[in-house]
């Protein structure tokens, strides 16, 4: 593996397990959509929601030169779409 990314904000203070390889490392705190209350509909939204903002910083992540960039420039970028992810999350709540 080249890269982990965690996801979930419950997930932003636990140690990651080592994995084979020394992959870069992440955290991409997102609201858990399975906390949702509220009708099926506005739990799907949810659910829609969070995965659009996944795949927005998918989409953002491929986008890089990752070919050009050393191992700590791109440890740099991948922290900094966690951080835009965190911000995104806590302002549309």
């Amino acid at each position: 593996m080249d890269f982990v990314i965690t996801l979930c904000d419950s997930a932003a203070g636990e140690e990651c397990p080592l994995w084979p390889g020394q992959p870069i490392t992440a955290h991409w705190g997102f609201e858990d959509p399975s906390a949702c209350t509220g009708t099926a509909e506005e739990q799907r939204g949810k659910f829609d929601k969070v995965f659009r903002q996944i795949a927005t910083r998918i989409k953002i992540f491929n986008s890089l030169p990752l070919a050009t960039l050393d191992k700590a420039a791109i440890k740099r970028e991948l922290d900094t779409l966690g951080d835009r992810a965190t911000q995104a999350s806590t302002t549309a709540s």
